[in-house]
């Protein structure tokens, strides 16, 4: 391995971006998602297998302080935003803690999170104070029964509640995924975008991906495509936005509405070439890419007693192994992966 020398030194001033975060395709990765926990207090059909999953005993997950330590070194090399993940990230007991140490590092913008919303409304004033930036709830059907089928859980009004207390503490917009699957939710597609009219929310639509357990066919996916063309057939108007290179979602609005849509297209139109994300799994493995099953486990480095250096190296050496991109739809769904529940996707 080439050792290369790090970049946390300035020129002129300026910090350069790691080399160690950049990869062979020269994409710079500033963006880290980091989960928090395999636990969840949902069990939903694409992302948990009915059965459950085989949780990694508490002694192989990070630690707190392994967490903040990683977390330090890749701002350190250029990562400027942090999503939290889970699981489900609310359920681990010192969240607001974590994101109250990570708002005092230097050169992190943006901490975000992914939640079920299930204890959200509750959180959130702590959340907030702490340094919570952006948050993403999760929701994938507007009928309450239709919610608990899916979720396989009771609790769709507790969501509600969540996504209305992130509204009225100013977050703006209030992020709610959607993962649309057909024979399930795809008929509620107008409903998700008249949410968009009078609440200042982006309703992101995602394509269902396959996952280890989740019984993925093609039959079940809804091309963005498709829902584009439903969408139109009701509101003609609908315009395409201006969005940043690395944004995983293509956005639109509806004219006159104060919301937004966005539509994630992993499947039938991937965004690779402009991949910025990392991904570091709650027992501490390094994902570079979301449907690789490639991993390297940064936390027995750690345990280990490398260096920050040897350290650095192995994360630099994993990066620049991240191919130009994902082996593409037929393929995913053959290989064996993580179940979502256990990547923090």
């Amino acid at each position: 391995i080439p050792v290369i020398e790090s970049q946390a030194v300035k020129e002129n001033g300026i910090l350069p971006f790691s080399a160690f975060l950049t990869d062979s395709f020269g994409r710079r990765h500033n963006y880290l998602r980091m989960s928090l926990t395999e636990k969840c207090n949902l069990r939903c059909q694409y992302c948990m297998p009915e059965e459950g999953v085989k949780l990694t005993p508490r002694a192989q997950l990070l630690t707190t302080s392994e967490i903040l330590t990683l977390a330090r070194l890749f701002i350190q090399e250029g990562v400027d935003k942090i999503r939290l993940t889970g699981g489900e990230p609310l359920i681990r007991p010192d969240v607001v803690d974590i994101i109250a140490e990570l708002r005092k590092l230097e050169g992190l913008k943006t901490i975000a999170i992914t939640t079920n919303g299930m204890s959200l409304a509750k959180l959130l004033p702590k959340l907030k104070d702490a340094g919570l930036d952006l948050i993403n709830i999760s929701l994938d059907s507007l009928v309450p029964a239709k919610f608990e089928f899916i979720v396989r859980r009771k609790g769709f009004h507790k969501v509600m509640e969540g996504i209305d207390k992130a509204i009225e503490m100013g977050y703006n917009p209030v992020k709610v995924n959607c993962v649309v699957m057909r024979g399930l939710n795809e008929d509620e597609l107008l409903d998700f975008v008249a949410l968009t009219e009078k609440k200042p929310l982006e309703v992101r639509f995602i394509e269902y991906m396959p996952f280890d357990g989740n019984k993925w066919n093609f039959k079940k996916m809804v091309s963005y495509q498709e829902m584009l063309d439903c969408i139109r057939q009701q509101w003609p108007n609908l315009e395409l936005l201006q969005s940043g290179h690395t944004d995983t979602a293509k956005i639109y609005k509806v004219q006159g509405f104060k919301g937004q849509l966005g539509f994630i297209t992993s499947m039938s139109d991937h965004f690779c070439g402009s991949c910025n994300r990392l991904r570091i799994t709650a027992d501490g493995n390094l994902k570079v890419c979301l449907f690789g099953n490639s991993e390297v486990s940064l936390r027995d480095v750690l345990r280990s007693g490398a260096s920050e250096e040897e350290l650095l190296q192995i994360i630099g050496a994993a990066v620049r192994r991240k191919k130009k991109q994902h082996a593409g739809m037929f393929s995913i769904s053959q290989m064996k992966n993580r179940p979502m529940i256990l990547i923090g996707g």
